[in-house]
């Protein structure tokens, strides 16, 4: 069989339904096989390889299977390499495919810069940030190694994978009556969790944070049975903000940027449970020691390295898949005790005290545009102000998700990620995107028409890149240097553009009282390009070195006193 065939036929063994890619001289042949009439794949061509890299991102985020991305050589694959950051640092995993010339046209041990046309070593390149990374060099190869690849993505943290296969392999030939090896999937057992429980039933305030290891391990029913046979209150970390949306103890986001209410409860709590969080620096704070400063913390991460990079010297550490130890709690669920009540009225009083404290113009506008989202909507994020209101102000409800570029932070990833998120679910999709952000993948807008994808994107467009803008305001003496419009910045036409594409569109000027309700009776595609004619701000927002539940603006000094002192 030929090499690319058989790579087509290997993916639809695996489950894989939908490829994003761009062409490429150097990935012809896949491309030829993909298309193939006895192929069940279908290919999704972007515009441009990082909205494919994303795209297989959100895919794989939203679905629960393996992402696939293809590429071609030289530009192409380093086109992909945002993509694939993205996916080592959120821990997606993604195949990524890329072309490469001729075996006998590489420079191999001469010492020149490049031999073949857009020879390029992506190898190297992006041997530090997948879990694999391999160049193909003969097609005998191919069965063993995507068997190989599907491992390693999946197991123990997830993350991407790359395959550089020349041209030459491509075009070669598989012997595909070998049988791979199929590696023997080993069952953990429950683990011993008595100290956690001990642990549990001494504390006086103990509460759960949250992160993505929850649902990466597929753990989000384990852990609201869990919660519901504790009463725990449970707070987030950002990209977990859907993670047991019903669950009626939940205070929000923990972080920098989180919600009030949450990183007091922390602040205040006498034993922290974390369960796949990371516990980094926009989460904890500079001063990682004034993170729960009165608690002991209970870790449960996969990622060794994750465990040891620690927030207190005395944390209790497990490391293994979330899903493992809340089996484990509930399997003991006779000796794990109910919260204390006295405890869950000191949550409730601080989410009341701290409810309408911040609420701006954005965050009124989030609040309103969730109201109308239907039940079972995907929403992307791009990376910046419109981000952290999401976060902030997006009532989740009725199975929806909400994914983000966490780690990695990358402008540009909610359009392409909208692309992915549909082809996932077949559901309707809202896009949030800044005009920054926009800018960095305005081209899939092509895709979104082309396809007629139920896509609604919404630019929310202050006219500068706000997130940087405040940065300048707090720091620098409020020299907005290429962050507003008229120095060294400046948007474009939002609407034109959009019509242009050949989607609806409609310019909207921000108020608290608009109705986006008629917006979303028709799922689209459309652009709603929401003007907001203000200087605009995160907040609350952390400034450097205090501790977490002390956000700017600050709160008046009686009230921090009374809430430090529930």
């Amino acid at each position: 069989m030929k090499a690319t065939k058989f790579i087509v036929k290997y993916l639809e063994s695996r489950g894989v339904t939908d490829v994003f890619g761009y062409p490429g001289g150097m990935v012809t042949h896949l491309i030829d096989s993909l298309d193939s009439a006895d192929s069940d794949i279908a290919v999704h061509t972007n515009y441009h390889e990082q909205a494919s890299a994303f795209a297989a991102c959100a895919y794989a985020q939203v679905s629960g299977m393996p992402g696939v991305a293809f590429a071609t050589s030289g530009p192409g694959a380093t086109n992909l390499l945002t993509g694939v950051c993205n996916a080592f640092f959120d821990s997606i995993p993604v195949l990524f495919i890329t072309g490469q010339v001729n075996t006998f046209e590489q420079k191999g041990s001469f010492d020149i810069r490049q031999r073949g046309f857009q020879e390029t070593d992506i190898v190297s390149m992006c041997t530090d940030v997948t879990k694999m990374a391999l160049r193909i060099e003969s097609p005998e190869e191919l069965p063993e190694v995507l068997e190989r690849a599907f491992e390693v993505m999946q197991e123990g943290r997830p993350g991407p994978v790359l395959l550089d296969i020349p041209m030459d392999v491509q075009r070669g030939e598989v012997d595909a009556s070998v049988a791979v090896p199929q590696p023997k999937r080993i069952v953990s057992p429950c683990v011993d969790v008595s100290v956690f429980i001990e642990r549990l039933r001494s504390a006086r305030r103990p509460c759960v944070v949250c992160g993505m290891g929850a649902r990466i391990s597929n753990a989000e029913e384990k852990l609201l049975r869990f919660l519901e046979a504790t009463g725990l209150p449970v707070v987030t970390t950002m990209p977990a903000i859907d993670c047991v949306a019903s669950y009626r103890r939940k205070y929000g986001f923990i972080g920098a940027y989180g919600s009030r209410s949450a990183n007091f409860i922390v602040a205040k709590a006498d034993l922290v449970l974390s369960l796949g969080a990371r516990l980094d620096i926009r989460q904890v704070g500079v001063a990682r020691g004034d993170f729960a400063p009165q608690a002991h913390i209970v870790r449960v991460d996969v990622d060794r390295g994750e465990i040891e990079y620690k927030v207190h010297s005395d944390e209790t550490p497990y490391c293994l898949d979330v899903g493992i130890f809340l089996d484990s709690c509930l399997a003991e669920n006779d000796a794990i005790p109910q919260v204390d009540s006295d405890w869950i009225n000191v949550c409730d009083t601080i989410q009341e005290k701290l409810l309408e404290v911040d609420g701006d113009l954005p965050r009124k506008i989030m609040r309103e545009i969730s109201r109308v989202v239907p039940e079972g909507a995907v929403v992307t994020t791009d990376v910046g102000q419109n981000q952290v209101w999401v976060a902030q102000s997006f009532v989740v409800k009725g199975g929806q998700r909400v994914i983000f570029s966490s780690g990695h932070g990358a402008m540009g990833y909610s359009i392409p990620a909208a692309i992915g998120a549909y082809y996932a679910t077949g559901r309707p999709v809202l896009c949030i995107t800044g005009d920054g952000g926009m800018q960095m993948n305005i081209q899939e807008l092509a895709y979104i028409a082309r396809e007629n994808l139920p896509i609604t994107i919404c630019v929310l467009n202050n006219h500068a890149l706000g997130m940087i803008r405040h940065f300048q305001e707090m720091y620098f003496d409020s020299k907005f240097y290429e962050t507003v419009t008229g120095k060294g910045w400046g948007d474009p036409d939002f609407t034109a553009i959009a019509k242009a594409y050949g989607l609806s569109a409609k310019t909207i000027v921000a108020d608290p009282d608009f109705s986006f309700e008629p917006y979303f009776e028709n799922p689209g595609p459309q652009l709603l390009n929401i003007h907001i004619n203000e200087p605009t701000y995160v907040v609350p927002k952390l400034e450097f070195g205090k501790p977490n539940q002390d956000q700017e603006p600050l709160l008046c000094r009686e009230l921090y006193r009374y809430l430090m002192n529930l």
